[in-house]
């Protein structure tokens, strides 16, 4: 005991101000050259202000909304998990490259860079199934609802949601290996700022009128309507499903490309074997 109470005196014995803000200075020095760590630290409360804004504002007007569509809420959870793991898949497989600093032999390996797209993809996949299964069998016995009822159409909510998460997750390692692990944030940021936008847990008819064209340019706002369709007893709507495979190739596609284009800019200057903050 005595040595512990000496140990503790020894700790804040000389106790410097001084070298406080020497350290708080330095963590000052970081954020003012890491735009997305400034960005973040007001960005979380703003996404999280407006999305339960509209869904306060949804259900002020609905309140038997929930009760009429059973399930409709964990549905919607569970697919808007599709999406965010989709993502966080294949961002952090390719960051975990970079924190191991692999990218360097990565690059004078065999392994072209359209292939590592296709494994990261894979891992998403992996990793998005992984998550996911549990939780979905935890909800039957837990709150009585099987979202494998859904049949087909959960195979088609399922593999767009994944595609969007892929296009989303492409772009953001983009970013990083652009601007470095600075930017690593962006992996949880980008695809939360698509949420409110994204009809989740309401119809893009709630959104002000200026956003909901910007709504339905995401291909995750025609997936949660067409879930809702279905949940409600309307029927499939194929319509949907066509925009949102449609909307999938074309961000898919310009994301790959962002990708390939920065990775061979990064790779021509030597950016890979030196990856940091």
């Amino acid at each position: 005991m005595t040595r512990q109470v000496r140990h503790h005196a020894s700790t804040w014995s000389g106790f410097s101000p001084r070298r406080v803000y020497a350290l708080v200075l330095r963590h000052v020095f970081v954020l003012r050259g890491s735009w997305p760590r400034l960005v973040e630290m007001a960005y979380w409360p703003t996404v999280q202000m407006v999305m339960w804004g509209f869904i306060t504002q949804f259900f002020a007007g609905h309140s038997d909304w929930v009760a009429q569509a059973a399930g409709v809420l964990l549905a919607a959870v569970l697919l808007w998990d599709v999406m965010f793991r989709g993502n966080l898949g294949l961002s952090l497989s390719f960051m975990e490259e970079m924190w191991s600093r692999n990218l360097g032999h990565l690059a004078v390996s065999p392994l072209r860079p359209g292939e590592m797209v296709v494994a990261l993809m894979t891992m998403s996949l992996l990793r998005t199934t992984i998550g996911l299964l549990p939780a979905a069998l935890l909800a039957i016995p837990l709150y009585h609802y099987n979202i494998f009822t859904l049949g087909l159409p959960l195979v088609a909510f399922f593999g767009n949601l994944l595609v969007t998460g892929w296009a989303v997750g492409l772009a953001v390692s983009a970013m990083v290996l652009r601007f470095g692990l600075g930017a690593e944030s962006l992996a949880w940021a980008l695809i939360f700022a698509l949420a409110p936008l994204s009809g989740i847990y309401y119809p893009i008819e709630v959104l002000p009128h200026w956003l909901q064209p910007v709504a339905w340019a995401l291909p995750a706002s025609h997936v949660f309507e067409g879930m809702r369709s279905v949940l409600f007893g309307h029927g499939f709507r194929w319509d949907l499903l066509f925009n949102a495979v449609a909307l999938n190739a074309l961000y898919l596609g310009s994301a790959t490309i962002l990708f390939l284009w920065v990775h061979h800019i990064a790779r021509k200057r030597g950016l890979l074997l030196n990856m940091g903050e």
